[in-house]
């Protein structure tokens, strides 16, 4: 292949880029610019906030969890293509998503035993 073959792609990459750009740019001259105090609090479903939300802070069991959940993602997006092609990856390919499949129940035993899974009430 030839760079001149990509050339359509780097067209298209570059006018999304100038079409976000532009975007970005036209909103930011249109938006009104009025913050005050009661826009600039945290939002919890149209009530004061309460508690540790008040603050600003949120519990970091939150994020753990929310790694967690991006972590099997990925791991489900792993196994699709990988349920397609194992016919032609074979035995190899077989033992890979093994070792893979056992890193990842490791980990998710390792949260589960330092209680990343546990919420308190």
């Amino acid at each position: 292949m030839t760079p001149m073959e990509f050339l359509p792609v780097l067209f298209m990459v570059a006018g999304i880029v100038l079409v976000a750009l532009a975007t970005l740019f036209v909103s930011s001259l249109l938006r009104p610019s009025n913050p005050y105090p009661a826009k600039n609090m945290p939002y919890e479903c149209g009530m004061d906030p309460a508690g540790e939300a008040a603050g600003g802070r949120l519990r970091v069991q939150f994020f753990i969890l929310a790694i967690l959940l991006v972590v099997f993602d990925v791991e489900a997006m792993f196994l699709f293509p990988w349920a397609v092609v194992l016919k032609e990856i074979g035995l190899v390919g077989y033992v890979e998503m093994f070792v893979f499949m056992l890193l990842l129940i490791v980990g998710f035993a390792y949260a589960w035993l330092k209680g990343a899974l546990e919420w308190e009430a």
